[in-house]
């Protein structure tokens, strides 16, 4: 038996990364530091909301591309701010949070322009600030901005096909992923995020045999399913994250982070499969090997247990379950070893006289033993396909 998730870490030597630190990472020296990502022919005409009121002897920004609130904007573009009169070569640069490495620079005579080196980690808020007064943004004949402009936009998401080979690479998943013959494996932090975007080719294959087929039905390469969403959650309760099994930038930069380490998953995945056919039962695997069969109950006719594919996001050692029956009276049942899999429906233990026909109301009854013993394998994430 093992613990429920990461008995221990090991090296993946084939996807090395440079630490990144959530919400972005070290800026390059000097002043062309910062970074953002644009969309295309996004700008904004200011003033607006963020715009500056100065003199007419001051400086104003007049546009600014990517466009404040614009969403799903490149990892890996431009900044672009123009303003009302040329720019002095010597004038202070905008900062961005969070920062990237990249380069500042004057473009044209009334505009400054950035350009990354690395993209922005998916899904990131990013906010421009101009800054004003005598230590901003400066004019070449010495007009400076009345007050500071703020601009803020979000990054597109990364690619499903990348997070599900991040998974396989870090031994989430019950897939292992190999690069095409020539393809080009990133090495670096510029190249996992720009991977992020554009993953490389390659393929998947199956860790071993012995899967049953209402598992393998489950997999679905490049879309965000039950499955790569299981996969998700098992990772965020192996590293401190909430287990919600939603994207986010903290779940791409812990990605990136965990790989940089060189940390890899050594629970094994597992797999449970509750059938409502007379006898009923649930069957565990570990790695593709039936580690559990026992007699188990499932829902009354008046309160089934849905039949389906769901994924376990809650779990507890005990505790006392309160509800209704169905002819209206409450119960409040001390349960033992219960993962919650749908709703109010969990696997757990119940003191009954007898298993494997329904009595539950809608949750997957087990005896005492049988409950300790499976409750390992049913962690975070473990999906639970019940059928019949």
């Amino acid at each position: 038996m093992r613990p429920v998730r990461s008995l221990g870490r090991a090296f993946v030597p084939q996807v090395l990364v440079a630490a990144l630190v959530l919400g972005g990472v070290a800026a390059t020296r000097g002043a062309a530091t910062s970074g953002a990502a644009v969309s295309a022919g996004a700008r904004r005409q200011l003033p607006g909301r963020n715009a500056t009121t100065t003199t007419s002897a001051g400086l104003q920004v007049t546009s600014m591309s990517p466009a404040s609130g614009t969403r799903n904007v490149s990892g890996s573009g431009p900044i672009k701010i123009t303003f009302s009169g040329p720019i002095s070569k010597r004038t202070a640069f905008p900062t961005l949070s969070p920062n990237v490495p990249g380069r500042w620079a004057v473009s044209g005579t009334d505009a400054l322009t950035f350009t990354p080196s690395q993209p922005f980690v998916p899904l990131a808020q990013v906010t421009v600030t101009v800054p004003a007064g005598s230590a901003g943004v400066r004019g070449s004949g010495g007009a400076e901005l009345g007050s500071a402009v703020k601009d803020t936009f979000s990054v597109k998401d990364g690619s499903v096909l990348r997070l599900q080979q991040l998974l396989s690479l870090l031994e989430y998943s019950p897939l292992a992923w190999a690069p095409s013959v020539g393809a080009v494996a990133p090495t670096d932090t510029a190249g996992q995020l720009a991977a992020m975007y554009s993953p490389p080719t390659g393929h998947f294959s199956w860790r071993q045999t012995g899967w049953p087929v209402q598992l393998r039905a489950l997999w679905q390469p490049g879309r965000y399913s039950l499955m790569t969403r299981g996969l998700v959650m098992e990772f965020q309760a192996d590293h401190g994250l909430n287990v919600n099994g939603n994207l986010g930038p903290g779940l791409w930069n812990d990605l990136l982070q965990v790989v940089e380490s060189g940390q890899v998953n050594t629970g094994g995945y597992n797999y449970a499969l509750a059938n409502k056919t007379a006898p009923e039962s649930l069957t565990i695997w570990h790695n593709a090997k039936v580690v559990a069969r026992d007699a188990a109950n499932t829902g009354i006719a008046q309160d089934p247990t849905p039949s389906g594919n769901f994924a376990v996001y809650a779990r507890y050692r005990s505790q006392v379950m309160h509800g209704t029956n169905p002819n209206g009276s409450k119960y409040a049942d001390p349960v033992q070893y219960v993962a919650y899999f749908h709703d109010g429906d969990a696997v757990h233990y119940l003191a009954r006289a007898d298993y494997g026909i329904p009595q539950s109301l809608g949750c997957i009854e087990l005896p005492l033993a049988q409950a300790a013993s499976v409750w390992p394998y049913l962690a975070y994430g473990t999906l639970v396909s019940v059928i019949g």
